[in-house]
C-alpha cells in the first residue's frame, strides 16, 4: 500500500531534477562566446552564447540527444557524457559536481540529514567570543550562534526560530546591526551556495517553501537566482561597518562539522588589531 506514494514522490523528484537540468545547461551554454570555442562570431543568432548543436559538435554527441537534454526530457544520461558537455561548457569544480548531481550521477556518498548538534558545540561558539560565530546548515539556517553574533552582526534571539535563515535575514526581514561594504557580492555568493545545495533536495518541501518564500520576498533575490550560478562557501574577508565603532575586518573561518560538509561552524576572526579592539568593545559592554 506504500509503493505508490514512494513511486510518485520519486518521478516528481526525477521530473523536478530535469527541469532544473535543462535550465542549468541553457543558462552555461549562452555565457559563451562562440569564437571563444572556435566558433566564427558572424552571423545572426537569436540567443546569446552557443547554439545547441554547437555544443553538440563539441562535446560529441547528437544533436537530437542534447536538445532533448536541454528540454529537459526523460532519456539516459551517462557520466562519460556529462563530463563531455562538462568540459564543453567549461565548467568548474563546483559546477562541474553540480551537474553530475543534477543529471543523477553521484560522485560520492549520498549525503544524510543532520538534526541535532551536541552541547559541545555551543561551547565551543561561546569560548571564541569576542568572535562572532554561527553553525548553518547548507540550507543556511541558523542552528546556533554565540553573544558576540547577537552583539556585532544580528540580535538572533530577538528573531523568531522559523525566520532564522541567513536568506531570509538578508533578502527579507533586514535586521542586521552592520552593513557589509561588499553586500552586492555577498549577496550573489549566498544565492549561488543556495543553488548548489539545493541540488540534491529538489523535492523536499522545506526546500521548495524557502525558496519561493524567497521568490515572493525579495525581487533581488530572484534576479540573483536566474543566473544558475553555483559557489562554495568562502573564506573572503568582509568588511563591516557597525553604528557604533565603525568599519571592521573579518575574516570567517569554516569549520565542517560532519563528514559530508553539511553542517559549518563559521567563526568571523579580526583581521588586525584595531578591529580586534572593536569587536571587545562591542561585545564586552
Amino acid at each position: 500500500m506504500t509503493a505508490e506514494p514512494q513511486t510518485h514522490l520519486a518521478r516528481a523528484e526525477h521530473g523536478e531534477r530535469r527541469r532544473e537540468l535543462a535550465a542549468f545547461l541553457r543558462s552555461r551554454r549562452e555565457r559563451i562566446q562562440p569564437d571563444e570555442v572556435g566558433f566564427a562570431p558572424g552571423g545572426r543568432r537569436r540567443t546569446p552564447g552557443l547554439r545547441r548543436e554547437e555544443v553538440a559538435q563539441l562535446a560529441g554527441v547528437g544533436v537530437t540527444w542534447y536538445t532533448w537534454l536541454e528540454q529537459g526530457r526523460d532519456i539516459n544520461v551517462s557520466a562519460q557524457v556529462i563530463e563531455a558537455i562538462s568540459r564543453t561548457l567549461r565548467l568548474d569544480r563546483l559546477e562541474r559536481n553540480h551537474l553530475y548531481t543534477l543529471a543523477g550521477i553521484r560522485l560520492g556518498p549520498t549525503e544524510g540529514e543532520c538534526t541535532g548538534l551536541p552541547d559541545s558545540v555551543q561551547k565551543l561558539l561561546d569560548q571564541v567570543s569576542p568572535y562572532p560565530a554561527v553553525v548553518l546548515n547548507s540550507r543556511y539556517d541558523v542552528l546556533a550562534f554565540n553573544d558576540a553574533c547577537c552583539k556585532v552582526l544580528i540580535d538572533l534571539e530577538n528573531v523568531p526560530v522559523e525566520e532564522r535563515n541567513l536568506l531570509w535575514l538578508t533578502f527579507v526581514a533586514r535586521e542586521w546591526r552592520c552593513t557589509f561594504t561588499d553586500a552586492e557580492s555577498m549577496r550573489m555568493h549566498m544565492v549561488a551556495g543556495f543553488r548548489a545545495a539545493l541540488a540534491d533536495h529538489l523535492t523536499d518541501p522545506n526546500w521548495q517553501d524557502l525558496t519561493q518564500r524567497l521568490l515572493a520576498g525579495s525581487r533581488v533575490f530572484a534576479d540573483l537566482w536566474e543566473r544558475y550560478e553555483v559557489a562554495a562557501p568562502s573564506n573572503k574577508i568582509k568588511l563591516l561597518e557597525s553604528p557604533t565603532v565603525g568599519i571592521l575586518r573579518l575574516e570567517p573561518i569554516n569549520m565542517w562539522l560532519t563528514q559530508l560538509g553539511q553542517i559549518r561552524a563559521t567563526v568571523y576572526t579580526a583581521v588586525d588589531s584595531e578591529s580586534e579592539a572593536k569587536l571587545h568593545t562591542l561585545v564586552n559592554v
